[in-house]
């Protein structure tokens, strides 16, 4: 049904191939756009803004170490570090 495509590029110019096991893939995930950049870019985007997302630092409520999150904290929310956040994630 699907069929490797070629597209380009929009950031840099160069050809990459939209493979059919791709089409599928955004077709199931219900996306309805194309892919507009090759691999490379793509990666190159997540990393800068991953690069450029400030970091906080709080007092993990559950077992009371430093953690660092990707947003502010607030007094009335607790915080939890990557640990305690996963054991409640995993009791649920």
């Amino acid at each position: 049904m699907y069929e490797d495509k070629t597209l380009v590029c929009k950031e840099c110019g160069a050809e990459f191939v939209f493979t059919a096991g791709e089409q599928e893939f955004y077709a199931e995930k219900g996306f309805q756009n194309e892919p507009q950049r090759c691999k490379a870019c793509r990666d190159a985007r997540k990393a800068d803004k991953k690069a450029e997302r400030e970091m906080f630092t709080a007092v993990c409520a559950g077992c009371g170490k430093e953690a660092k999150v990707p947003f502010r904290p607030r007094e009335d929310r607790p915080v939890y570090c990557s640990e305690c956040f996963a054991k409640m994630k995993e009791e649920r």
